[in-house]
């Protein structure tokens, strides 16, 4: 099993559109979660809110300011780390 600093660093090897994707589907799997997905780490993709926080961010970290999405800011990340660990 990967640690999440090799996770970043793969997911980072990949082109940009690969990196969008994979951001927005932890951002979905965090809307899961936190509503039908009954707070059940099961369904984060890495596993456990800790662990799937510190992806988000290093992927999005990973991009310039320029490619950053307009649809995800790192606010929003803080603020699904802040609602999926008080549900714990």
């Amino acid at each position: 099993m990967k640690s999440v600093k090799e996770e970043i660093k793969d997911i980072l090897t990949h082109d940009i559109q690969f990196r969008y994707m994979m951001l927005d589907r932890l951002r979905l799997d965090c809307k899961y979660f936190l509503g039908n997905g009954n707070r059940l780490n099961k369904y984060l993709w890495a596993g456990n809110v800790k662990d799937h926080i510190a992806i988000m961010k290093g992927i999005y970290n990973g991009f310039t300011d320029e490619q950053k999405p307009e649809w995800l800011t790192m606010k929003q990340i803080e603020k699904f780390k802040s609602e999926m660990i008080t549900t714990i």
